[in-house]
């Protein structure tokens, strides 16, 4: 049997996301112990990471030298892909040029580019790993280009590593996304994403499967964040394939590490400019001189100045794009 380890999504950096109110480092510093336990409990064969372990390509050397020294303590390889935080301009060919890169050249970690094949082997049982770097057009072109790849080495199983925005329900239109469901192939047995920080459940299909387990890093307080907990997926591969899930002891219940505070402030905001603009526009433009308007509701409604002024932003823009014109003095 050969057993791998899957993580995604770790996020490092240096400072704390603006959402958490613990210490981003530290508890990022644990969950990856975390997991480098879980490894060696688990006996895997190896450990895949499916995109963004750094938050930017250019992360400050001291902190890549303390996370780099960390994974270091895995006794088995580390095999990655390239996510868009990793590289320069959504570019994966500029990925030498990064700190992952450079992890890489000092076989740290073991990069997959684009078309290559490694071959993985255990117990009688071989394993095609291949591997899709972020780049600009992924979930913009055909699936087929960067979520099917070909068993060529005569392996028992073939695993794909994508960093795309593979998600389980449809999002709007204007964010480039591949529906999970559409990605079935006979050529891919497991397919490994990333990007989609909410993960979703464990999808199979007659033997094959699609697994997203989740970031390991929470680093905004949507709320799809503050209530999952981060985990990891093992694959044995024998006679068949078989998954578990299991959460980090480590981490913290998402209320407790991820604050709110400023996302409320921004809905309150929201909702007061929304409701000025509703009182402005019962008003008769025709009438009645607009600024005259505005401070008149503003003192009656102790209206704060700034959403004063944001409303008669958002009213210029308006009567600008529908040929009101200015004002008559």
């Amino acid at each position: 049997m050969l057993r791998l380890l899957y993580v995604t999504d770790t996020h490092i950096r240096g400072t704390a996301p603006r959402s958490r109110t613990d210490d981003f480092v530290e508890a990022l510093r644990n969950k990856l112990n975390e997991v480098i336990d879980i490894a060696g409990r688990e006996k895997v064969n190896a450990v895949l990471h499916g995109g963004d372990l750094f938050d930017r390509p250019d992360l400050s050397p001291a902190v890549v030298r303390d996370f780099a020294r960390l994974l270091r303590r895995l006794e088995t390889p580390v095999y990655t892909i390239a996510g868009n935080h990793d590289i320069y301009g959504h570019n994966p060919e500029t990925v030498d040029r990064s700190m992952l890169g450079l992890l890489d050249a000092f076989g740290t970690v073991r990069l997959i580019r684009a078309g290559e094949k490694i071959c993985l082997e255990e117990g009688g049982v071989r394993v095609q790993l291949t591997g899709q770097p972020f780049h600009y057009d992924l979930d913009r072109r055909d699936p087929a280009l960067d979520y099917v790849v070909r068993n060529e080495t005569e392996a028992d199983y073939c695993v794909h590593m994508v960093h795309g925005m593979v998600v389980d329900r449809a999002l709007p239109d204007s964010v480039p996304h591949t529906l999970a469901d559409h990605l079935w192939s006979e050529e891919v047995d497991v397919l490994l994403t990333g990007h989609y920080h909410a993960g979703f459940p464990v999808k199979q299909k007659e033997g094959r499967y699609i697994i997203n387990p989740g970031a390991l890093a929470r680093i905004n307080n949507h709320p799809s964040e503050i209530s999952r907990h981060p985990q990891v997926a093992v694959l044995d591969f024998g006679s068949e394939i078989t998954v578990k899930l299991l959460p980090l002891k480590c981490a913290a219940p998402g209320e407790a590490v991820l604050d709110r505070t400023w996302v409320e402030q921004a809905a309150y905001r929201e909702e007061r400019i929304a409701a000025f603009e509703r009182e402005i526009r019962d008003h008769d433009f025709r009438s009645l001189h607009v600024q005259g308007i505005v401070e008149e509701i503003a003192g009656s409604k102790n209206v704060e100045d700034e959403v004063r002024h944001e409303a008669l932003r958002r009213i210029a823009v308006v009567q600008e794009h529908l040929g009101t014109g200015r004002d008559e003095d």
